[in-house]
This record gives structure tokens, sequence and C-alpha cells, in this order.
């Protein structure tokens, strides 16, 4: 990539020279050429106007002064490229990570029977995700060409959407120069999977592998990237002013809301309900594992945000950092307090998803408010809702091993709303910010976060519900209840995450029943 920057700038730099030279040369023979102000603002217009797209605002041309004090035109760095290029990489590294994060959460909030198929379902995703978004996704999401202008477009390949190549640039909704279409690509990608992971923990233990793999390549791949294209791809919803900075609804409203339609197709885990309709608790086998994935997906956050800024910036990567923080703590902490005053009992596993939930809900704006708004309403308020989301799915009898609709789904919908109660811009911003909030405050843009929301995820859970109801009239979803019983790590993978533990357990299982 330097050989290329080196590719633009040295012929520019020797351009620059031999202008400089010819003019000093010709000062030589006629004293009287020494260019004027007004001479060289016209040679910087035309060295500026020269310089190829991709390196403008990076790199500019501006009256300076030569050796001799006369005015000249001098080339001056304007950004700093490379700070920005390795922040996305390092952030979409961050992201990466939360995968891990997932995949211990959910095994750790279920059964042990199950690890195995847990975690090769969430290494499969991985792949599949960013695979597809290869394939097609990214230029769905960023279309070069509209086929229905702003709703939808389809193409195939990297660099088939809107971005900056150095020495090309792609067609394609507006990008900020300063980082590479590589890098962006890299930092996209990693959100891909991340839909169908929410899914998967929603699903968890009595779900055909094979099914749900052949789910993850459409979702992932198309759904995910259609909903995407209208936000971030200059659709509809960009053009109505819909905020959403790092995917509240675009990415855990879409997960969460593709949870949903999966978990009222497939039904409740086995002994999840009783015959009278009473709850019966169904413990996760690892709260150890769960913990690490809840504090390793709140360290891969500080990439989902803190990259969405789309610049080293340091004001705006720094200011969103902490927002995405606070709303942790007020989640954890809202979430922690409810569980105790509610249940009885502090719950372990409702701090963790009220950590999570907080995260969520700042992630559609962690950019504008002010840090006790993120930590009280966006991030304490998420902590509550998911305590009693939770509870309110059990009373519908829908199964979520993990909390995932909860936490994505419901937290993702009140963190998009956010931006239209608490922003700026948002019904209460007067009482919150005072007249500086300006005269754009007031309803509008909770209207506009509503339509997104409904649109979003309205749109993610039919298209869940006919992609997965066909899977399930074609192959059927649900494994037996003999291999549920037995656990889908010996019947999917005739393998144990624990062997000694989990063998001695079915031993003692098959020796009951008989």
């Amino acid at each position: 990539m330097l050989e290329r920057i080196r590719g633009w700038l040295i012929p520019l730099l020797a351009l620059t020279a031999l202008v400089v030279m010819s003019q000093g040369a010709f000062a030589q023979e006629a004293a009287e050429a020494v260019p004027t102000l007004e001479e060289v603002q016209a040679e910087v217009d035309a060295l500026n106007e020269a310089i190829p797209e991709v390196l403008q605002g990076e790199y500019s041309y501006a009256v300076g002064e030569d050796d001799d004090g006369n005015p000249a035109s001098v080339l001056y760095n304007l950004t700093d490229f490379k700070a920005n290029n390795l922040w996305i990489m390092i952030a979409g590294m961050l992201v990466f990570i939360m995968h891990l994060g997932f995949a211990c959460v959910e095994s750790g909030l279920t059964r042990a029977k199950n690890t195995v198929n847990i975690l090769f379902k969430n290494v499969m995703i991985v792949m599949i995700g960013i695979v597809m978004y290869a394939l097609c996704g990214w230029a769905i999401m960023y279309p070069g060409e509209w086929i229905v202008e702003g709703v939808f477009a389809f193409g195939t390949g990297i660099g088939g959407g809107g971005g900056y190549y150095f020495g090309e640039a792609a067609t394609g909704p507006d990008y900020n120069p300063g980082y590479t279409v590589w890098t962006d690509f890299f930092f996209q990608a990693m959100f891909a999977a991340t839909c169908c992971t929410i899914v998967s923990g929603a699903v968890a233990g009595r779900v055909k592998l094979l099914p749900f793999l052949i789910f993850c390549i459409p979702f992932a791949g198309v759904i995910y990237c259609i909903v995407g294209s209208w936000h971030w791809g200059g659709g509809r919803l960009a053009e109505l002013g819909f905020a959403d900075f790092a995917g509240s609804t675009l990415v855990h409203g879409v997960g969460g809301a593709g949870a949903l339609a999966c978990a009222i197709i497939l039904g409740p885990r086995l002994g999840k309900f009783a015959k009278d309709g009473s709850v019966q608790p169904i413990p996760g086998h690892s709260m150890p594992l769960a913990t690490i994935g809840v504090f390793l997906l709140w360290f891969g956050w500080f990439g989902f945000n803190g990259g969405s800024e789309l610049s080293a910036d340091p004001a705006g990567v720094s200011y969103v950092l902490v927002t995405t923080t606070l709303a942790a703590c007020g989640g954890g902490l809202a979430a922690a307090i409810v569980s105790w005053v509610v249940g009885g009992k502090p719950d372990l596993t409702m701090a963790l998803n009220g950590i999570l939930a907080g995260l969520v809900g700042i992630t559609a704006g962690p950019d504008t408010p002010h840090w006790i708004e993120a930590l009280v309403l966006v991030g304490g308020i998420s902590g509550v809702l998911v305590y009693f989301s939770v509870v309110l799915l059990d009373q519908f009898k829908i199964d979520d091993p993990v909390g995932a609709i909860s936490v994505h789904g419901t937290c993702g919908i009140y963190g998009t709303l956010c931006c239209g109660l608490w922003g700026v811009n948002g019904l209460f911003a007067g009482a919150i910010y005072g007249d500086a909030a300006g005269e754009t405050a007031g309803g509008g843009q909770l209207v506009t976060q509503a339509i997104g929301t409904v649109a979003g995820c309205g749109f993610a859970f039919f298209a869940a519900l006919v992609i997965f109801g066909a899977l399930n009239a074609i192959f059927g979803v649900r494994v037996s209840e003999a291999e549920e019983i037995e656990g889908l790590d010996l019947g999917e993978h005739d393998m144990s995450a624990y062997p000694d533990f989990q063998f001695t357990y079915i031993k003692s299982y098959h020796a009951r029943e008989i």
C-alpha cells in the first residue's frame, strides 16, 4: 500500500519541483519574472485539481515560500492517513474477538452436553459471515448501482460497492477517504456474522446443525446487508436522517428479530415450561465461562463503537469509548439491582446481560450524549428493560436460553429510539441540553428513529420467519427428543467438551431409565 501511495506522490512532487525549478531558471534570465501571489495561487489551484480524487483531502498544495522567500507552491499533508487506517484495522480485530466472547457466553449459559455444538456453530458462523460478505454482502450493503433506488441493490465481490482505492475511486456512496477499501471491508466484514451469532444463542440446545448453518448463509450475506444498505449504504433511511452510529438496529435489532422468529418456530427446550405453565429454570453449566465471555464482548465493543467513528480522531474516538464504557456500567448495575430487589437474590446472569444491554443500547448514538445520559438514561434503562424483557418472554412461552432476544432485540430497539428521545435532536433535548440543543429538537427525530427500527427489525423478522420456516418444512429444524435429552454434542458431533463427566452422566441417566 505504501508503494501505491508513493506511486501517486512521487510524480506529484516531481511536478512541483519541475515547476519551481523552471520558474527559478527563468528568474535567472529575467529577474522581473519572479511570480506574484496571484500567479502562485493559480498554480496551486491547478496542482490541486491534478491530485487524484482518492488523495484529495489527504494532500493539498498551498501558497508558501521558496528558499529565497519568494511565493511558491508547497505540498502539505493535511491528515494522518496511516493513523486512521491503523485504527480501523485494530478496531476490526477488536470486533473479531467479540465472536470468542459470544461463544463463551452462549456455551456458559447453556448445558454442558451442548458445548461442542455451540462452539462449532460459532466457529462456522464467523467463516460463513465473512465469506458471504466478500461474495455479495459488501456489494449489497454499499451498492455501486441501485436496482430499486434506496431500497435494494445487488452486486458481487469485494470492492463492488462504494469505497476508495489508491489509484481508482469505486462507484457508490461517498466514503471517508482516510483508509483503504481493504481496511473498510475488513472492518465491516467483522460485523456481518454477528447477527447470526445472536440467533445462535436463542436456538441453543435444540436446533439441528445443518439447517441452522444453511439459514446463516442468506441471513448474514443478504438480509443483514439489505437492511444495512438502507442507512449505511445511502438508502431511504439515510435520506430520512435516521441515526444508528454502529448498529443498535442494523446489527443487534436485526439479529434479535431473527432470533425471535427462529425461537417461535423452534419452540422451547424440553422441561423449560411445566404442564401448569410455570417456568422451570435451566441453569447454565459454567458461570466463569459466561463471565469471561461478557468481558471479551465489552473489550471488543471498544472496536465496535470506537471503530465506527471511521477515523482516528482523538476527540471523537475517546469520547465514544467513554460513553460506551459508562453505558455498560449503567446497564450492569441497573440489572443487578433490579434482580436483587425483585427476585430477592442478586443474579449474576442478569448482571452480565445488563452489561451487554447497556452496550447494545449505546451503540446507536455513542458520539453525542452527555456522559450522565449514557450512564443513566441509555445504559441504566437498558439494564432495567433487559430484566423485564426476559420475564415477559417467559410468560409468552418463548424460550431464549441466553437472553439474546432481550439483550439485542429489546435493547437494540430502545437504544435506537434513544437518539430520538435523549439525543441533541431528541424529544427531550431541551430539558437535557437547554436551548443550545438547536431548533431541530422535537419529535421529528423520534418518528424517524421509530420508522427505521420498525422497518429494519420488521423486515429481518419476516425474512427469518420465511427462511427458517422453509427449512423447517424441508428438513425439520429441531432435533429429536432423545437427542435433545442426550445432548447435541453426542448426537450431532459424537464428541464431548467434558468427556469424563458427560459419558458418566449419560451412563447413569440410561441406567435410571432402565
